[in-house]
């Protein structure tokens, strides 16, 4: 019983959750503190209701052989935020940071902690519909206690800063439709891809793309009825910088994510108006259904996303020029790296492809090797080219995109190629509906330095997605696997030599780092201590959890290496 109530997994999140609220800034952000530390208790309970129920009231088909990563997916981004505004603090105090952004960030920290909060309440409402009160225990009942005194701390946080009651009004209706937004999502992602994810995994990503795309959607209200929505919180949005990349980086993700749900009705359209009775038609009409879906793309690339980027921010010139525009700036550099690049993708590819395809080297090892490829890619990129790696990992990232797009829908001629070249590095945590491995690691690498963008007092940041997944989690698979003997856990497969490997390997890179970045100009101010204890939890992370780490690993590291 004991073991249950406490795993490996539980046990490193709340020692996490501890670490942020160890940091905090009483004067400043109690009241955040008591927000998470409610959030937590309450996921806490929930995870374990939902792990301890009969298999057969399962309430989502999620992921087989994953927990349910309830407690972990819930506190992720609301941890994540809270250490950025602990960063921000600082930074406010020593004028670094306008009372603008201050007040967005902190902003963004209630939308994401709203979103658990209305995640966390229906999975509650499920699960008590589902089973009995004495099926649920006593731990539910104190998680709805905890639960419901979440929103009024949020309440009462806000209410404290705003002196109107339009303010506040218009405060927690933005706050709380991320919870809403997110709960639909979710659901939705769950029906449509079965078995794909776990409940944690897709709480992460439902959160971060309601988040991203509220940010979108308010910056265009604020463009089209500034005068209509007078609140300090489009102000306050509204003073806030934005750079050219981040915009095109915005528009392009949130276009292509949008794209299938548009491309659905006009494909619909399409079937309903051909007839596909004999083989020929049939063969014209994949023909043309691919044509329609190549103009569709352009026409979304081309027109309507930049149309976007320039009515929300001032080009002066077409997006796609601004973008050459760019990288012809600095010539010699950026297109050197695009060469360095485009070469260390072909030849790992084809590699790597060739050898997926005649050896028996396991694929999970396989995979580590485009860990490795990516510190090869990055690590330069990041120390000496930051701001075009962020314009590189956007368009790689849609590239991406843009493939699964083409994979999934099954796009002649290319989709059936695509589906069997990607399917070659897939392991179980994929399936036929969705491959999320290469987003993962994308995405692990590119987080932490586009959250970096902005003030950063903390050299090592950018850098947690690399150090984690590149080195930490693949030293940590590979001495793991030719290596390990004694294990973490009966039933798992990680291994004590792979988590001390992994760790080792960590600090080892974060020690040869500091003085490269040292002679870039950074500032190193954060104690040795505070950077192992953030990667030895990392590590401790990585051997204990089922979830993606990939999408959970870099925004734990970042989180602790803000602090």
């Amino acid at each position: 019983m004991t073991a249950s109530f406490m795993s490996g997994e539980r046990t490193v999140v709340v020692l996490f959750i501890a670490g942020v609220l160890y940091s905090l800034p009483f004067s400043l952000l109690f009241p955040h503190g008591l927000a998470l530390s409610l959030l937590a208790l309450s996921a806490f309970f929930i995870e374990i209701s939902y792990d301890n129920s009969s298999p057969s009231l399962t309430l989502f088909n999620s992921r087989p052989g994953a927990s349910s990563g309830i407690l972990l997916g819930s506190v992720t981004l609301p941890s994540l935020f809270l250490s950025k505004l602990i960063q921000f603090s600082r930074g406010f105090s020593s004028s670094h940071v306008n009372l603008q952004e201050l007040q967005y960030l902190t902003l963004q920290y209630w939308a994401t902690s709203a979103t658990s909060f209305c995640v966390l309440l229906f999975l509650a409402v499920v699960l008590r519909r589902r089973t009995s009160f004495s099926a649920t225990g006593w731990g539910f009942g104190f998680s709805l206690c905890f639960l419901f005194l979440q929103p009024l701390i949020c309440f009462l946080a806000l209410a404290a800063t705003f002196q109107t009651d339009l303010h506040l009004a218009l405060k927690l209706s933005w706050v709380f439709c991320h919870g809403f937004a997110a709960v639909k999502l979710m659901q939705h992602f769950l029906q449509a891809f079965p078995s794909c994810a776990s409940i944690g995994e897709v709480l992460l990503v439902s959160a971060g793309i309601v988040l991203y795309f509220g940010d979108m959607l308010l910056l265009t209200v604020t463009k089209l009825c500034q005068l209509l929505i007078s609140s300090e919180l489009v102000t306050a949005k509204y003073e806030i910088g934005r750079s050219e990349i981040g915009i095109i980086i915005q528009g392009l993700l949130l276009g292509l994510l949008l794209f299938p749900i548009a491309f659905k009705y006009v494909l619909q359209i399409w079937e309903w108006c051909t007839n596909t009775e004999s083989s020929q038609s049939r063969r014209y009409n994949e023909i043309g259904r691919s044509l329609l879906f190549i103009a569709s793309f352009l026409l979304v690339m081309t027109v309507i996303i930049p149309s976007w980027m320039q009515f929300v921010h001032k080009f002066h010139m077409h997006p796609f020029f601004w973008v050459l525009s760019f990288v012809f700036s600095e010539p010699s550099k950026r297109l050197s790296l695009c060469i360095y690049w485009a070469i260390v993708i072909c030849v790992s590819v084809l590699r790597f492809y060739n050898i997926s395809k005649n050896s028996k080297i396991e694929r999970i090892l396989l995979r580590k090797y485009y860990h490795l490829m990516a510190v090869m890619m990055f690590l330069p990129a990041v120390i000496f080219q930051p701001k075009f790696l962020d314009l590189a990992f956007g368009a790689a990232l849609a590239v991406f995109l843009s493939l699964e797009i083409i994979r999934v829908w099954r796009i002649w001629p290319l989709g059936q190629p695509i589906h069997q070249f990607m399917n070659a590095f897939t392991d179980h945590r994929d399936s036929d509906f969705l491959i999320v491995s290469h987003f993962s690691l994308l995405l692990g690498c590119a987080l932490p330095i586009w959250m970096s963008s902005g003030y950063n007092d903390r050299p090592l940041a950018p850098f947690a997605g690399i150090l984690s997944l590149g080195i930490g989690d693949t030293m940590a698979s590979i001495v793991g696997h030719k290596y390990g003997v004694l294990r973490w856990s009966k039933t798992g497969k990680k291994t004590i030599e792979g988590t001390a490997a992994g760790i080792t390997s960590v600090l080892a890179s974060c020690l040869l780092l500091l003085p490269i970045l040292a002679s870039t100009g950074y500032i190193f101010t954060q104690h040795w201590l505070s950077i192992s204890l953030a990667v030895t939890a990392s590590g401790l992370l990585e051997a204990y959890t089922a979830q993606l780490d990939n999408a959970f690993i870099p925004l734990f590291f970042y989180s602790l290496l803000c602090l």
